[in-house]
């Protein structure tokens, strides 16, 4: 499966940016899918997943109440909107196939884009 993410931007701080991870192929709907980031000089971070079905979310606490993750398995996308931005949500924004909790094990990557919030 490829994974291409997309959305990310420039944006003040309190605004917000909606990222979309868009998969190839047919079985995009059998997988929870998450959103990780990671800052420069800091190590990868789970923010947020959401099962198969779209039933179930779980987030960090540093993105709790600002950000939504949700799918549309029609079409093969995944979304993470993201409002109230802060300086520190700076980072490039990856999507992951395969689980929806920080531990699990994720066997495809997207490539990523940069999200840049100014104060």
């Amino acid at each position: 499966v490829q994974l291409q993410a997309s959305g990310g931007g420039l944006v003040q701080a309190g605004g917000s940016l909606r990222l979309s991870c868009a998969a190839s192929g047919r079985t995009f709907s059998n997988y929870p899918m998450s959103w990780f980031r990671q800052a420069p000089g800091k190590e990868r971070e789970f923010i947020a997943g959401v099962s198969w079905s779209g039933s179930r979310t779980n987030y960090a606490d540093s993105v709790k109440g600002r950000f939504t993750i949700s799918r549309d398995n029609g079409k093969n996308t995944v979304y993470l909107q993201m409002n109230s931005l802060k300086p520190e949500d700076t980072a490039v924004y990856y999507c992951a196939r395969g689980g929806m909790r920080p531990d699990s094990s994720f066997d495809s990557w997207g490539q990523g884009t940069q999200v840049t919030v100014s104060s």
